[in-house]
């Protein structure tokens, strides 16, 4: 319980009003609903003619401190005025009367009843937008690094599942929280009034209920979250599937990926019925507790009256009755929102892993901001590791404004990993990197990656039209601006062959379009940018030789006047870089242009001949 009350802190402080409108909707509902039972005690009098006792009007003075409510003194009154009606007016327009007094209490009941609902409507949907937009700003916030260690699919699941498990369990259960306490309250004090031993034999009963209840309950939240755990997993077996189907045809892995599958869809459904099985015990388990309350409520209250206790009648004992299924229902939903709220609770909690997530890379106080380009970027001693051992060891390097700077060496000698500690997708531990002397690590994020544009070796688009691929992260683009930068990168020719132009949308990461195509649009997103430092990623890698012209062309003219850092793949892209670096096993081993390098005859000249012999 405490852990939902924790919750219900953390998100409803924004909707105080409405959650305070709602809770007085519900206590006037509440009370409209107890006088709607209390006037059924003199129709009953009347109908069973036991109203001949005569009663006179007695003085009530009522106080809060210390609390005084004349009980005694209002049941008389209320007896002394219906007695009296039905003397002067006769029985049946008394009960019509009456009767009408009912009506219109029941109506004030249900409209407020109503309101409450419509009000706690507003506040779950709000709460849940809520949930919901903090969930993907912090995953946009998050560094790289993060996601590196998490399945893709588990962290969609806490974004989409998790939060509609939240949404139907606790959020669900909020109305229960406020609205059922406040109506067994009012009824209870009710109860009191009417018989304060009867309800002193229903606390004694209520506690063995709760115990049992609480059980159950706690066994579910453990289950739940194995639930959910497993459901992460079956879907990122989904997207990896969906991501890789190419090869999982291609190499025959059907089978094995839907055995892998059907494992994790069979270990779901059996933790999927003991969860339903426990959550659907709940309705039974209250409702037996219930009955067993009752009859025992029976067998006292007919103790009392059969001894001739004064302290109750019959029609009163009716109206107890009458009070008590009241919270009947109530407290059965609370206890079913008891066993709901468990899983809820473990869906929150994976929702927490992000949310409690830690944000490794943001801005310091009073961080450098407009930061510009004037003289050079300098690795300074930068040694770097993602777990224990070092990516790159003791870097040295500096990139002068306007030059191009090549990295080349073998897959994991640390290339990719030099470009992306620039933008501080990942942050050093040991050595620094600055822009002139300003250290990354002092200048704002916004402004440190407003003064980069990349170009991937896999182009990063997104399922929109090509207009907004191409304007992407760029504030008021218009369309003169985003046609400029397309001829700019062979672009335009092809985009307005495809159906909509510029409007046509290209699909899921840009699957209607060929490598080229895509490599292109991304060029056209850098240059839109005009960014004076450019980084490239093995751009023209994946393409085929046409496609690697038009690319080239383009990126010939984007790095035209920019400060640009290349990881080169082919070689013959990068023989006019002013300054050529070779990594091995995340050192720099030799550094110069071309020429100087090939005579060198060091690792360069032996990358570059390996690579003229597979080309032939």
């Amino acid at each position: 319980m405490r852990d939902a009350l924790r919750i219900f802190r953390r998100f409803l402080p924004p909707y105080k009003k409405l959650i305070g409108l709602n809770i007085l909707f519900n206590i006037l509902g509440a009370l409209f609903g107890a006088f709607s039972i209390v006037s059924m005690i003199p129709i009953l009098k009347i109908l069973l003619k036991r109203s001949a006792e005569t009663y006179s009007y007695q003085e009530a003075s009522f106080s809060l401190f210390p609390l005084n409510i004349p009980t005694d003194a209002l049941k008389n009154n209320l007896y002394y005025y219906v007695t009296d009606l039905a003397a002067t007016q006769g029985p049946q327009k008394t009960l019509m009367l009456v009767g009408g007094i009912l009506i219109v209490m029941t109506l004030l009941k249900t409209g407020f009843t109503f309101f409450a609902s419509y009000t706690m409507v507003i506040i779950r949907n709000n709460v849940v937008r809520d949930i919901r937009n903090k969930m993907y700003r912090k995953i946009v916030a998050l560094h790289l690094g993060f996601f590196s260690d998490e399945k893709k699919g588990d962290i969609i699941a806490r974004s989409t599942g998790d939060v509609a498990e939240v949404e139907f369990s606790v959020m669900q259960s909020l109305d229960m929280f406020i609205k059922n306490p406040i109506i067994i309250v009012i009824m209870v004090t009710s109860m009191v009034i009417i018989s304060w031993q009867l309800t002193l034999f229903i606390f004694i009963l209520l506690p063995i209920a709760g115990t049992i209840i609480g059980y159950i309950g706690r066994t579910l939240k453990r289950s739940s979250m194995k639930a959910q755990n497993k459901m992460g997993e079956i879907l990122s077996t989904i997207d990896e599937t969906i991501s890789g189907l190419r090869i999982v045809k291609g190499f025959n892995g059907e089978a094995y990926m839907k055995e892998k599958q059907g494992q994790q869809n069979d270990d779901y459904r059996k933790i999927a019925n003991s969860i339903m099985t426990r959550h659907a015990s709940a309705s039974p388990t209250s409702e037996l507790l219930g009955t067993l309350v009752f009859v025992l409520l029976m067998w006292y209250g007919g103790k009392l009256i059969l001894g001739n206790d004064e302290s109750i009648d019959f029609e009163e004992f009716i109206a107890y009755l009458g009070f008590f299924f009241m919270i009947i229902n109530p407290a059965k939903a609370f206890s079913t929102a008891f066993y709901s709220i468990q899983k809820g609770l473990a869906a929150m909690s994976r929702i927490d892993m992000i949310l409690k997530a830690d944000v490794a890379i943001k801005d310091k106080p009073n961080a450098i901001e407009n930061i510009q380009l004037k003289e050079n970027i300098l690795y300074k001693n930068v040694s770097f590791r993602y777990a224990d051992e070092y990516v790159l060891i003791n870097i040295d390097l500096a990139v002068q404004k306007g030059k191009t700077v090549a990295l080349v060496g073998q897959s994991g000698s640390g290339k990719s990993t030099m470009v992306d500690l620039l933008p501080r997708f990942y942050d050093i531990e040991e050595g620094e990197i600055c822009i002139d002397e300003n250290n990354v690590k002092d200048i704002k994020l916004h402004d440190l990656r407003s003064v980069m544009g990349i170009v991937n070796q896999d182009p990063i688009l997104f399922n929109d039209t090509i207009f907004n691929n191409i304007a992407f992260g760029k504030d008021n683009a218009t369309e003169q601006d985003v046609v400029a930068a397309a001829k700019i990168a062979n672009a335009h020719e092809f985009i307005m062959q495809t159906p909509e132009g510029y409007q046509t949308n290209i699909g899921d990461r840009g699957s209607k379009l060929s490598g080229g195509q895509r490599q292109r649009i991304s060029i056209a997103r850098a240059i839109l940018k005009n960014p004076p430092i450019l980084i490239l990623d093995e751009a023209t890698s994946a393409l085929d030789t046409e496609s690697e012209r038009l690319v080239q062309d383009a990126l010939t003219k984007l790095m035209a006047n920019r400060t640009s850092i290349v990881i080169a793949h082919r070689l013959s892209t990068i023989v006019h870089a002013d300054n050529i670096v070779v990594l091995r096993e995340g050192e720099i081993v030799e550094q110069g242009k071309h020429d100087e390098l090939m005579k060198k005859r060091g690792e360069y000249y032996k990358f570059h001949q390996l690579q003229n012999y597979k080309e032939e």
